[in-house]
């Protein structure tokens, strides 16, 4: 049965200049309580089961899938010519590319192949063909299955133009401040130019300096994949076509990504940077399910399964419906909130996470009776 978590506790005081003092409550240790060998428990009635094979043939008939309807896009571009219904086709190759991100992600787990670094190199080559860097990417989200929604830890939490925390919305400042005012709302709006945003911090981290395992070889791949989609969009394309061709590509790839990444921990406990968690508690009270069986499971790619792609990141997409509902057993017969709700549930809950959070950004003295005044 779904439920959901609430969370509190530690307070934790930043002061800034112009807000006072600003009280974020973290969720800590006395808020979840351990519970004794419980992974170990559920992960031997995973393993007895099977459900940690790979399932070769399974990818390889998704692979095959988003070939062909690559190639499909690809004819559809070509009769189509010197036509705004091209918009459509890009619409579809943003789609395309999110659907080899999911197996990108898929393979940086190694759910696809038999050996780890079979893995890594399929991993490189979609994230390459998608125009991110692998490389990047895993040491990002490594950090954020390690410790999700933890404070100073979890990357996906830290600002980046939306606040995640309400110190770093109280520290915004500009039109930055502006923007995390109404954040929520503006969320899904900002989403059409996160396509561009993981380009540019791909690109950025790859001409960074320091040691990075095979920069030469995804910023080839990355040279290659931006050559053979630009090109043909250009020169077969009236100029200012193909610029919308092109935005239009990235914007539905940017909220189709967004769209299904964000449901997944955004609203869930915040954990407090000192927290000592079991494993099962962090990875089962941080994450948030989608309800919707095999088509939500197409849609998101298995993301729709967050609580058990947490416990088990090695599982194959094809068994985790089934480790659900083991997992979701165990959690009821242990009274642990195990958080499903419907997508566009997950949606109004994310929406309305970050509108609360961008409070903080604004005017302690703005009397909000006066604003709607001045909105009249």
């Amino acid at each position: 049965m779904p439920s959901s978590s609430v969370s509190s506790s530690t307070p934790v005081v930043t002061e800034t200049a112009r807000l006072g003092p600003v009280r974020q409550t973290y969720a800590g240790t006395a808020d979840f309580p351990p519970v004794a060998r419980s992974y170990t428990q559920v992960s031997q009635v995973v393993r007895e089961l099977g459900l940690l094979q790979r399932t070769p043939w399974f990818y390889a008939a998704v692979g095959g899938a988003i070939a062909l309807a690559f190639g499909g896009a690809i004819t559809g571009f070509i009769l189509l010519g010197d036509s705004w219904l091209q918009l459509l086709m890009a619409a579809a190759f943003g789609i395309l590319f999110t659907q080899v991100a999911f197996l990108a992600h898929e393979a940086a787990h190694r759910q696809i192949l038999s050996s780890g670094p079979a893995n890594d190199r399929l991993a490189r080559v979609l994230g390459g063909i998608v125009g991110m860097s692998y490389s990047w990417w895993d040491s990002k989200h490594s950090r954020h299955h390690a410790n999700p929604n933890r404070v100073g830890k979890d990357p996906d939490i830290e600002v980046d133009t939306i606040s995640f925390l309400e110190t770093d919305a109280a520290a915004s400042r500009g039109i930055v401040r502006l923007i995390t005012r109404k954040q929520g709302w503006l969320f899904f709006p900002l989403l059409t130019l996160e396509g561009f945003n993981l380009y540019a911090l791909s690109f950025r981290h790859l001409f960074s300096r320091g040691p990075i395992k095979g920069r030469w070889t995804e910023l080839g791949i990355l040279s290659l994949r931006f050559g053979v989609v630009l090109v043909p969009i250009f020169l077969l394309l009236p100029l200012g076509m193909a610029f919308a061709f092109v935005g239009v590509m990235v914007a539905v790839f940017g909220v189709y990504m967004g769209a299904s990444f964000a449901p997944n921990h955004k609203g869930m406990p915040i954990i407090a940077p000192d927290a000592k968690l079991d494993f099962f508690s962090k990875q089962v009270r941080t994450s948030r399910n989608v309800a919707g069986g095999w088509w939500a499971t197409w849609l998101m790619g298995g993301l729709n399964y967050q609580v058990e792609h947490h416990l088990f990141p090695s599982m194959s997409r094809l068994h985790l419906a089934q480790a659900r509902e083991i997992v979701r057993d165990y959690c009821q017969t242990h009274d642990v909130p195990y958080t499903e709700t419907s997508l566009w549930r997950s949606y109004a809950i994310v929406i309305g996470y970050l509108n609360r959070v961008g409070l903080a950004a604004r005017d302690p003295f703005d009397c909000p009776m006066v604003s709607e005044y001045r909105r009249a």
